[in-house]
């Protein structure tokens, strides 16, 4: 059978829980489990993200909504979202599979990033940001190295977009507080509303993150770390932003992440 490919009309018909097979957990976060899962029928891999939400109709109907805009998305610099459901307190979402795993987990092997290979991936996440911000309307909300996915071609996308929508969907406000605090910017954390700007303070953490090989904000004892999450807040809040050593990067690099 041919592969089946995004669509808005009709991959109701072509996708259904009954016809993937689980083969291994991928993931975890954020609510729920990444499950690598292939299409009975055409062989296909796809990424199953299980989020456990006892929910009532009202905001179920909401969540619906945003799951419409995610399969609605059609942006070579986000991840693809083929469809979704709501069945026994779960959101199950059928995402395109990732094979090279997350911007955390190649940190994690290589512990830095040289400039030439983080400028390609900047410019693929802010295309990625550009759409959703421009053309969606969505603040991403929890922009972090493991929400960007790479694969074998080089591609990087951004995903899990759509789950900070779900996670803020009965409010209807920008103000919420979702999404991880290490990477949140200060007009977020002090309860301001914010918009698309949020985002590209927390893609500045992320570039210099993986530049250095380490979080831009160190704890005030190296030895214990933060101690807790007020802490590193008040830090991010009350002191000037990180900024990229000039001694060590170029000054285009310096110039582009002081310029959040």
């Amino acid at each position: 059978p041919p592969p089946i490919k995004p669509s808005e009309t009709d991959a109701d018909d072509q996708l259904n829980l009954d016809d993937i097979d689980a083969i291994k957990v991928i993931g975890k976060g954020n609510g729920g489990i990444v499950q690598l899962v292939q299409h009975k029928w055409t062989g296909q891999f796809f990424a199953l993200k299980i989020i456990q939400m006892n929910i009532e109709e009202s905001a179920r109907k909401q969540i619906a909504k945003e799951l419409k805009i995610n399969q609605s998305s059609q942006c070579p610099y986000v991840v693809v979202c083929y469809q979704s459901f709501y069945k026994n307190g779960a959101i199950s979402i059928i995402l395109e599979y990732m094979d090279g795993g997350s911007l955390a987990d190649f940190l994690r092997k290589v512990k830095s990033i040289p400039e030439p290979y983080l400028a390609a991936i900047c410019k693929q996440v802010l295309k990625g940001l550009m759409y959703l911000h421009h053309e969606k309307h969505i603040i991403h909300r929890d922009l972090k190295p493991s929400n960007l996915l790479i694969n074998h071609r080089g591609e990087v996308k951004i995903t899990d977009f759509g789950v900070s929508a779900i996670m803020t969907s009965t409010s209807g406000q920008a103000n919420t507080f979702v999404g991880t605090y290490n990477y949140m910017s200060p007009e977020r954390i002090i309860g301001e509303n914010y918009g698309s700007k949020s985002d590209i303070w927390s893609l500045g953490l992320v570039l210099l993150e993986c530049a250095t090989g380490q979080f831009p904000y160190s704890p005030p004892d190296q030895a214990e770390g933060w101690t807790n999450f007020y802490e590193l807040m008040e830090q991010i809040v009350e002191q000037p932003p990180p900024s990229a050593p000039s001694d060590r990067f170029s000054s285009e690099f310096c110039s582009f992440i002081s310029a959040w």
